[in-house]
């Protein structure tokens, strides 16, 4: 299937690569016709997907089990007013309906917007009113009903819920409904016909300077998750890819759809209650996952149980994503089971940006490797000149006058596209710096950087020091008030079995950080906690931590 969209797929070195790697775009592409369905024509029984939970319920989906299903689903929302260009909010956490659901709505020319099961009803009636839902795909869970029924009281009426499973007074079954409709379903033509720069997707990001914008994405932007999926995942056709994501977040569309549904890879999901890390262990164990991309986080709690009690052995190809990955972690993985983990950067707005292609260069532990060939990457210093080697900057797209890169966003809704006039390129609000052989090394966000007498200080690197300890699970380095310094530098720590807190180790991981990297790095303040706060797929909330300590 790839071949149909690359002219190439095998690559002599990284240069190479870079030089020619191109996608071949089709004038009309659909991910739901031009992928899952030419799955399903080229074999009858091929595995698309393996879904379990934790209560012992299991479903396993051809692709021609997802073009059937995903036909009747889009006859039935047809059949409630869902066409071309309606707006239509997923809150499915991982259940096996999502892909049915998407590939349906993908299908009918609709736009999806996958939402986490975390949202409050504040945050559910923003989404509705900025984007003007017109119906709700939820998930049978207390918490997430009672919140969408709160914010639908404030809002007017004629928005359609559907559930996926159970019942539930006021809310259409979509299993109810489902066998009552065709699985066949035509490509529309003439008014209701997509085309490839419509919207397709829209994520909301987290909102950490304001309110949340709303990132748009066109039907051609699966396509840009090839490299995500073949170049760095390493995906295998008919082979089960794991990635750990709830289907709220971009990482879901980076790992557990799109890129690996074209590479013909069967993806594997967990639908775990809460995140253990022994349970995930043994579902790697059992099913046989053969490539594995999670949060660095799950990869420390996972480090903090017996991992050679588990058969690991299926696993050729651990990567990870979301938050940068500490060197300490690394190492302990790969003396665990003697392969690399290797990183990947991007964001909500883009495909992978920055990825350790470990085909073609070494990897350098900490380093978030080398641009992907979508896209052409600078550093700039604040006066928007390009950086040299070894100075910081801020991580931008440029070139987007000569159009947009396959997988970037078109821009955010209700301001100016991309690539129109004056928006030649995209700054990403992360620090980096590259160095002489080209590898890129991340400082933090924007927000995130530490500026303490003069000082620029990364949260990355004084973490990273932090793991090195023994005494240190995981932590977040955030910036705090200083009359004096104007801020200085404060860990929360987690701490990990058979060590509490005292004056004495704080004193200690102080000194250790002195050691390890500049002394002026250090952690003027120190914090233990039980847990620290964090989004639903494991990425630390360290905007919480900086609230919290200005109230």
């Amino acid at each position: 299937m790839i071949e149909r969209f690359l002219p190439r797929t095998e690559f002599s070195s990284y240069e190479d690569f870079v030089s020619h790697y191109t996608v071949h775009v089709p004038p009309v592409f659909n991910f739901g016709f031009d992928v899952v369905d030419e799955w399903a024509k080229a074999d009858i029984n091929k595995k698309a997907l393996v879904w379990c939970n934790d209560h012992d319920e299991d479903v396993i989906l051809t692709f021609e089990d997802v073009r059937i299903l995903s036909n009747k689903a889009a006859n039935y929302f047809q059949s409630l007013g869902i066409h071309k260009g309606s707006v239509v909010m997923l809150i499915l956490h991982q259940r096996w309906e999502y892909w049915i659901c998407a590939v349906a709505l993908h299908k009918l020319g609709a736009v999806i917007i996958p939402a986490t099961i975390q949202l409050t009803a504040k945050d559910i009636a923003y989404r509705v009113e900025a984007a003007k839902v017109d119906a709700f795909i939820c998930v049978e869970d207390d918490y997430t009903i009672s919140q969408v029924e709160e914010a639908l009281q404030e809002l007017p009426g004629g928005i359609q819920k559907l559930l996926v499973n159970g019942k539930r007074e006021g809310w259409l079954g979509f299993h109810d409904e489902l066998d009552k409709h065709s699985a066949v379903f035509n490509r529309p033509t003439g008014s209701e016909a997509q085309a490839n720069h419509d919207l397709m997707l829209i994520y909301f990001t987290s909102g950490t300077t304001g309110m949340p914008k709303m990132v748009m994405h066109d039907f051609v932007h699966p396509l840009g998750q090839i490299v995500t999926a073949k170049y760095w995942q390493k995906v295998q056709e008919d082979k089960l890819h794991m990635t750990v994501s709830d289907s709220g977040w971009a990482k879901f569309g980076w790992g557990k759809i799109y890129g690996q549904w074209i590479c013909g890879a069967t993806i594997f999901t967990y639908d775990n209650d809460k995140f253990v890390a022994t349970k995930l262990l043994e579902v790697l164990e059992k099913y046989k996952v053969t490539t594995f991309c999670a949060p660095v986080t799950m990869y420390r709690f996972m480090l903090q149980e017996d991992v050679s009690k588990y058969d690991l052995s299926s696993v050729e190809h651990y990567c990870t994503a979301g938050e940068p990955l500490n060197p300490e972690v690394y190492k302990k993985w790969k003396d665990l089971t003697g392969l690399c983990m290797v990183e990947g950067f991007g964001q909500t707005e883009t495909t992978v940006l920055l990825a350790n292609y470990d085909d073609w260069f070494p990897i350098k532990p900490g380093s978030m490797g080398k641009p992907s060939p979508l896209y052409t990457v600078q550093l700039l210093d604040e006066e928007g000149k390009v950086c040299e080697d070894g100075d910081e900057g801020e991580i931008v797209i440029s070139g987007l006058e000569k159009g947009l890169p396959i997988g970037l966003f078109l821009g955010y809704y209700g301001s100016q596209k991309l690539g129109t006039d004056g928006l030649d390129a995209y700054g990403l609000g992360d620090m980096a710096w590259r160095d002489s052989d080209g590898y890129y090394w991340f400082v933090g966000r924007n927000d995130d950087v530490i500026k303490c007498s003069g000082y620029r200080i990364g949260p990355f690197e004084v973490e990273s020091a932090l793991l090195e300890h023994e005494a240190v699970v995981e932590c977040a380095v955030t910036a705090v008030p200083d009359p004096t310094r104007g801020q200085v530098v404060k860990a929360t720590i987690v701490l990990a079995g058979g060590f509490t807190p005292s004056a004495e180790l704080v004193s200690e991981l102080q000194d250790h950080v002195k050691k390890v990297t500049a002394p002026y790095k250090y952690p003027r303040v120190v914090e233990f906690i039980d847990e620290l706060p964090k989004t639903i797929s494991g990425k630390i909330k360290r905007m919480e931590i900086r609230n919290a300590d200005r109230e």
